[in-house]
């Protein structure tokens, strides 16, 4: 199922409210970390364009046993750990140029007293009991474990370790009792409610377990300090995904700025990897529905990553960075290759090598040649400007026909390669047409048809430029710029996704100088970091 398309009413803004995971701090940001934030900084961008109030939310998840080990074995206290771990992820998204609108941390004491909120809220209406209760627990993963979800040697399968038998008396959610609700919330369309799961294969797992019905859970820890601590009892603490799950709530003003939380709640989409999707698609939504929030529209998972076909590890020193990929690329490329390399949904494999030929295909041999030959050829057939002409445009339009025929449907619908795909054809398309109308030998016999096709190259290019906004933010300003584009690129850009009508006098009109040409895209030789 595809995720609807939303139309944008002339005059009315609409909002949009896009989430990634907040990220767990017992590591610091690598890829896979980039690869979902950049996604939902390309959603986020595209929807800008759209005339839509966004806001855009990440942040990190601070709570729990794993990060008290850790900050005991560096000799820290778990907030000194957490301040330094958390600057590490921001610092991380302003490397790549991320635009959220909030960087949420679950030590951030509204978080903490919206936690407490909720808490008492479904504790008052009865969803909340106490009980003895005894399981297997997954250290690395935080949570009780079923014995039919651990693998044929009995470990955990993400973690590969044997969970430890754990005896405590918790409190419990009474999940039970929504179990028709979510299987029919997921399941019809027709629902008021309907929470849409992509992609479609893991939305039929997750309606596969329900149907084996559910149990009630587990929402505190006791003898744990680092945490959030239960306000109808200070002895145990909230259990830390419950914790993370309310973050995008708390982000957003639940607690103390309801204008603000009626205007972006419900989330419009939240994004995150395939092994969070149970929390977010089913014990997310029944907590909501426990304390009396209207659910979310959506959640979309994405799957693993191998590197070079292994695992990435640390022992196996094959963990690629934000930093590394910035280094090797530049920042606007290293966005367009996170993303346009692996479909998002399935599981993929990465390496440099794959990265620095994609890179040297897409970006240096067709985009980069295409902006680099037009330049060139301007400063010296018509003297570093765009030529004057009278030409109706039909290569803009074929253009155009190209990106309005998948773009920006396929960025709704989070395939950011079939986006990067379709701009890869317009590109080609454009450069096929100067190989055929060869201006280097019209240069010679018709300085008029010269005149024509330059004119009409610049124009098709600055509308590439256009849907590049969200890949590649600054490059495509740079690329407008080169090309004398007039007026703002965003303000131009908003302009032509609400009406999708060609300037008349061009994006670059006749007689504009053009900018001070330079290299953008210079081909890499060594795949190697």
């Amino acid at each position: 199922m595809l995720i609807k398309n939303i139309l944008i009413k002339k005059g009315k803004m609409k909002k949009y409210y896009i989430t990634t995971p907040i990220y767990y701090v017992n590591d610091r940001p690598h890829i896979g970390h980039a690869y979902t934030t950049i996604a939902a900084d390309i959603a986020a961008r595209w929807k800008r364009l759209q005339n839509n109030e966004v806001y855009f939310l990440t942040g990190t998840d601070e709570h729990g046993a794993k990060i008290c080990q850790s900050a005991q074995a560096k000799g820290v206290t778990p907030k000194q750990l957490c301040d330094e771990m958390s600057g590490y992820f921001q610092e991380a998204w302003k490397l790549l140029n991320i635009s959220n609108d909030g960087f949420i941390r679950t030590t951030d004491k509204v978080h903490e007293e919206t936690v407490q909120m909720i808490m008492q809220k479904l504790y008052d209406k009865g969803l909340i009991y106490k009980k003895q209760y005894e399981g297997l627990y997954c250290v690395g993963c935080e949570k009780f474990i079923a014995e039919k979800d651990l693998d044929e040697n009995g470990c955990c399968p993400d973690h590969k370790k044997k969970p430890v038998v754990q005896s405590e008396e918790n409190y419990f959610f009474k999940l039970s009792q929504f179990n028709e609700q979510l299987i029919d919330m997921i399941e019809n369309p027709a629902n008021p409610n309907h929470i849409d799961v992509l992609p479609e294969q893991r939305r039929n797992e997750i309606l596969g377990k329900l149907r084996l019905g559910l149990e009630d859970i587990s929402i505190s820890r006791a003898a744990l300090d680092w945490g959030i601590p239960l306000p109808f009892d200070n002895s145990q603490t909230v259990y830390v995904w419950v914790d993370a799950l309310i973050n995008y709530v708390s982000a957003i003003g639940y607690k103390d700025n309801k204008k603000m939380f009626s205007k972006y709640w419900p989330a419009d989409i939240h994004l995150m990897a395939k092994d969070i999707l149970w929390f977010h698609s089913v014990i997310w939504p029944a907590l909501l529905m426990g304390a009396d929030i209207p659910v979310h529209k959506r959640v979309y998972a994405h799957g693993f990553f191998t590197i070079n076909g292994d695992k990435m590890s640390k022992t196996l020193g094959n963990v690629i960075t934000p930093a590394q990929l910035v280094e090797k690329f530049g920042v606007d490329p290293a966005r367009y290759l996170a993303v346009s390399l692996i479909p998002f949904g399935p599981d993929g494999d990465i390496s440099m090598e794959a990265l620095t030929k994609k890179y040297n295909v897409d970006l240096a041999n067709n985009l980069g040649n295409l902006v680099s030959r037009t330049n060139k050829m301007a400063e010296k057939y018509f003297e570093g400007k765009v030529p004057k002409t009278d030409i109706e445009d039909n290569l803009t339009k074929e253009v155009a026909k190209i990106l309005n025929n998948g773009y920006g449907l396929s960025i709704e619908n989070m395939q950011f390669h079939k986006a990067s795909e379709t701009l890869q054809q317009a590109i080609t398309l454009i450069n096929q047409q100067i190989e055929q109308d060869a201006p280097w030998k019209l240069a010679k016999t018709d300085t008029k048809k010269l005149a024509d096709c330059m004119y009409c190259y610049f124009q098709a290019t600055d509308l590439i430029a256009l849907h590049l906004i969200p890949f590649m933010p600054t490059l495509s300003e740079k690329i407008w710029q080169l090309n004398g584009g007039n007026g703002n690129i965003i303000d131009v850009a908003k302009k032509y996704f609400e009406d999708k009508q060609l300037p008349k006098e061009g994006f670059s009109p006749s007689d504009t100088k053009l900018g001070k040409f330079e290299i953008l895209f210079p081909r890499i030789q060594n795949g190697n970091v």
